[in-house]
């Protein structure tokens, strides 16, 4: 891994959450992801389930996490379960890890090969009654290809039809949500790293440059600064490409005039960061694009203000419409008659803007916490309103990441980003 290795304690911190809430003489299993083939003997680089990282910090296929509070001996209330390693492959793939060297990581002190997990699991299944899987109960997730987990979940049932079923996701949810301290510095680290890209890319962008060209600057500065790579496929959107919400091709020249919408941020040690900013390809802003900004710059800090211990997702987001149809009607973009004819399912200011202001993050870019509950102090959200305009040919989007306190002022992990229109033309034409 690129990334420094990460305390221990974090990781038995977080399992102490998860087993607090677990019932009574129950079974935990959690599996890493796959490695996915391609084609041949091609794979995709290897990402970890974020779930065992979470409760254990390994970072390395075919491993397992297993989790009994109740054990009668003490050796298996938590057990980790590797590929086991040896100089061949040590010499084809690296170095895995050792027993001890898991130990280090995880602060789990049984650590097993993975061949001797079925007779390990049936000898703790004989003293359990019920067993926690770990399902994908995402509210954006769309899973079609079968999983690690997956398989061993219909493993599992054909083998043990007599146990209770529990679900980790809920559990997973509520405890991932809210963020140890040294979480919200792994995320900070994340967008320090951001940060650096940012810098670099508003001294090389001028008009004529490609979409990709950027996003090879982006990569160059995150990966220097120990970073894997982008937290999520990066959107490097000039001109009219602003108005796709999702664009990704980055492949077309950035005209002298155009904004350049930029959504790419790292990840550090799994976790992400998550930015959004606009540039002028020329180095200067429109009378009107500034005024686009502004507006959307405006939303977004008061949007920020609302994210405070209490306050409910879906009301918050009620709340921000109002804030952006006021800054709709300034802009000349609706008018109040569209408003008292408006759809209340679909109220008039989201022609320009269409999607969520704010969602949790963390190990996922879109992470786990549940939506219907209060916020909390140590969530982190994005705050990223946007104004799309494609009859204008631009579109803006500015966003930030934010950390829930409880004193009611929330912290703005990307300040130090540059965001205000001055500050972007100086260091632009510096």
């Amino acid at each position: 891994m690129k990334y420094h290795q990460i305390n221990s304690n974090l990781f038995v911190k977080n399992r102490s959450k998860f087993t607090a809430q677990m019932k009574p003489k129950s079974v935990a299993v959690f599996n890493s992801n796959d490695i996915y083939p391609v084609s041949a003997d091609s794979t995709l680089p290897f990402a970890q389930h974020r779930d065992i990282f979470y409760l254990s910090g390994v970072d390395q296929e075919e491993s397992i996490l297993l989790l009994f509070p109740d054990a009668p001996y003490e050796h298996q209330r938590e057990i980790l379960f590797l590929k086991e390693t040896n100089d061949h492959i040590a010499i084809w793939e690296g170095e895995k890890l050792s027993k001890d060297r898991a130990f280090e990581v995880s602060g789990i002190k049984t650590v097993y090969w993975l061949q001797d997990f079925e007779k390990i699991l049936f000898e703790i299944m004989t003293h359990a009654e019920t067993m926690y899987i770990n399902t994908n109960e995402h509210y954006r997730a769309t899973v079609e290809t079968e999983t690690r987990e997956a398989r061993f979940v219909k493993w599992w049932k054909s083998n043990y039809p007599a146990h209770a079923v529990a679900k980790s996701n809920p559990i997973l949810q509520r405890i991932r949500s809210v963020k140890e301290k040294e979480e919200i510095e792994l995320i900070q680290n994340a967008c320090n790293i951001t940060e650096k890209g940012f810098r670099r890319v508003l001294s090389f962008v001028k008009p004529n440059v490609t979409e990709y060209e950027i996003e090879a600057e982006f990569i160059h500065e995150f990966v220097r600064n120990r970073s894997k790579g982008f937290a999520y496929t990066p959107i490097i959107a000039s001109g009219n490409n602003a108005n796709v919400l999702h664009y990704i091709e980055n492949n077309q020249v950035c005209k002298a005039g155009d904004l350049i919408l930029l959504d790419v941020a790292a990840e550090y040690a799994n976790y992400s960061s998550d930015m959004t900013r606009m540039i002028p390809v020329s180095g200067r802003f429109s009378e009107r694009q500034k005024a686009v900004y502004n507006a959307v710059l405006r939303v977004k800090n008061e949007a920020t203000k609302m994210l405070t211990p209490g306050t409910l997702w879906k009301q918050y987001h009620v709340e921000v419409g109002k804030i952006m149809t006021s800054e709709l009607l300034n802009l000349g973009l609706i008018d109040h008659a569209d408003i008292q004819n408006e759809n209340p399912e679909w109220p008039a200011y989201k022609k320009y803007f269409m999607h969520g202001t704010s969602h949790h993050l963390g190990l996922d870019t879109h992470d786990y916490g549940i939506l219907t509950e209060p916020m909390k102090a140590n969530m982190v959200f994005t705050v990223e309103p946007g104004i799309y305009i494609p009859e204008e040919g631009f579109g803006i989007r500015l966003e930030d990441n934010v950390v829930i306190q409880d004193n009611g002022n929330p912290f703005n992990l990307m300040q130090n980003i540059p965001i205000e229109v001055d500050e972007i033309e100086t260091i632009m034409n510096s």
